[in-house]
């Protein structure tokens, strides 16, 4: 298992969010779209010029700028 950011995966990735961190408002905004601790999330694929970047959490697609998912601590299975 490695550590890792959400915005550092690849397209087809899977990781467990391990930590949501940045200022307050962001941290609540992210954990209100299921952005949690310990759910599984994948990357989908990115905007051509790369940002946004698309996620499934918790059975939904959800848009998350690069800088946005830099805050998102997950834990990749190698």
């Amino acid at each position: 298992m490695s550590s890792s950011t959400l915005d550092k995966l690849p397209v087809g990735a899977s990781a467990r969010v391990q930590d949501v961190s940045g200022d307050p408002a962001l941290q609540q905004r992210l954990l209100e779209m299921g952005v949690l601790p310990g759910t599984e999330v994948t990357v989908v694929r990115f905007a051509p010029l790369g940002d946004p970047m698309e996620i499934k959490v918790m059975g939904y697609s959800l848009s998350l700028r690069r800088s946005e998912a830099a805050h998102v601590s997950v834990e990749v299975a190698s």
